[in-house]
């Protein structure tokens, strides 16, 4: 007799077991991702056909999986090298960050090298596409542009271009007669995008997915979909800014904490192979409220300046005092101003203060720390840092700097940028000719070095 499951209901998303269906899960809550387990079936014994013979590890060809540059300089960065025959990527980003641009963009460059390209748009016509790729200059003879929503349309296509790189805009959107539910459901993206990645390892054909995310930034669809892919991307950025952060999450071919740049303008997106000029400002002459960092973006040092407005305190404001941020962190933003005023004697209850990033930058690391106390106490006092000094540093609840990563590669990237004094934590070791480096221990020296003292 076969054994009955005692939960005969199961998440796709997490493994959730339940009694009777639901239609959200109890657990992840995720929406419509909960199914009924089906009967165990027996194991057959009986040997299948093989695909591939098995081969020692070291007569193992490796020219089939060499990666082919894009062309896109950033994301050849961020990919290891560029695409592999036979790789599944996936992007994934907000409505209008620039992911339908960036792809059409690596399928012009790819398709000027006379190599096949078939991008199929489930979203958008063939004459949409085909406006966006007039404006940013990708029209190819070798760059096959089709408007599908049914997989077995995107499978006729495939047989007929032949091509060498397949992307898909977006997976959400294309359905299969042969699974259930609505395009975009749990069931119809598992199906598809195993599909299609099935058809692209079998054929040596590079896939590159679209991905769509959720309201709170995660990758929308089934878990399984970043299990079964090679590579996982993340594109970042604000919509009223024209940088873009391209992050590797997964990735089979290099580095998962690599970080690409990226501007985006009328005229289509380009790669900034020195993004440092965006998130930093020039004065004419030193102003109070601001200083400079330098945060890794993956192993990428980036200096970003943080600025800050300390408003003058009132009589009758009851402790109501406002606190904005920008591209920080709200909760370590709160913190640090309250170590600032508690361990610094920086008095700032009952006034408003206003912290941002300059560039749209998001910074959340706590190397940032020590940059937004200085540029806090600079404001509140009137008095202005200097104009080359940089800051790096995690500031404790007592008051201590605490040691941060990568302070080197930080104060070389610093150094050839012009900045020619640093404060760091106590116990970094860190010596470069021609900056003065001064490590500190505390908060209060730390104020005390750049002569901003508490009351």
């Amino acid at each position: 007799m076969a054994k009955v499951e005692k939960d005969p209901f199961r998440c796709t998303e997490c493994g959730w077991n339940s009694q009777k269906w639901v239609g959200r899960c109890g657990e992840c809550q995720a929406w419509g991702s909960v199914e009924e387990i089906a009967a165990p079936k027996r194991l057959s014994l009986v040997p299948g056909a093989v695909t591939h013979k098995a081969t020692p590890i070291g007569d193992v060809d490796l020219s089939a999986a060499s990666a082919k540059p894009t062309g896109v300089s950033e994301l050849d960065r961020v990919l290891g090298g560029g695409l592999v025959p036979g790789a599944a990527i996936l992007v994934a980003g907000e409505p209008g960050v620039g992911k339908s641009t960036l792809l059409l963009a690596v399928a012009a460059q790819t398709a000027s090298r006379s190599i096949p390209v078939l991008y199929v748009s489930g979203e958008e016509s063939a004459s949409q596409v085909r406006l966006r790729a007039e404006r940013i200059k990708a029209v190819d003879p070798q760059l096959f542009l089709a408007s599908e929503n049914d997989l077995g349309a995107v499978i006729s296509h495939i047989d007929s271009v032949k091509p060498q790189l397949l992307i898909i805009d977006s997976v959400q959107t294309i359905g299969s007669a042969a699974a259930d539910g609505a395009p975009g459901g749990v069931t119809q993206v598992r199906e598809v995008a195993g599909a299609l990645i099935r058809i692209c390892k079998e054929r040596d054909i590079t896939l590159l997915l679209v991905g769509h995310v959720t309201k709170d930034g995660s990758i929308a669809g089934p878990r399984l979909l970043e299990h079964i892919v090679d590579v996982v991307l993340q594109f970042e950025g604000e919509r009223h800014s024209r940088l873009r952060l391209i992050r590797a999450i997964k990735n089979r071919f290099g580095a998962s904490d690599e970080v690409g740049c990226f501007e985006l303008s009328d005229t289509g997106i380009t790669s900034v192979l020195d993004p440092t000029g965006l998130f930093t400002s020039r004065h004419a002459e030193p102003v109070p409220g601001t200083c400079v960092t330098v945060t890794l973006e993956g192993r990428r040092p980036l200096l970003a300046e943080i600025q800050a407005l300390v408003s003058q305190g009132r009589d009758n404001d009851f402790g109501n005092a406002r606190r904005v941020v920008s591209g920080l962190d709200s909760a370590r933003t709160s913190m640090t101003l309250a170590v600032l005023e508690l361990r610094a004697a920086i008095k700032i209850g009952g006034r408003d203060v206003y912290a941002a990033t300059v560039g749209g930058i998001k910074m959340a690391e706590p190397a940032a720390d020590l940059a937004l106390a200085l540029a806090v106490a600079s404001a509140a006092k009137g008095l202005a840092l200097p104009a080359d000094l940089v800051a790096i540093g995690e500031v404790g609840l007592a008051g201590e700097i605490r040691k941060i990563s990568g302070v080197d590669r930080r104060l070389q990237e610093a150094f050839r940028l012009g900045f020619k004094r640093a404060l760091v934590p106590a116990g970094s070791d860190v010596k470069i000719a021609g900056m003065e480096i001064v490590e500190v221990s505390r908060l209060d020296q730390a104020l005390q070095r750049v002569k901003i003292s508490g009351e």
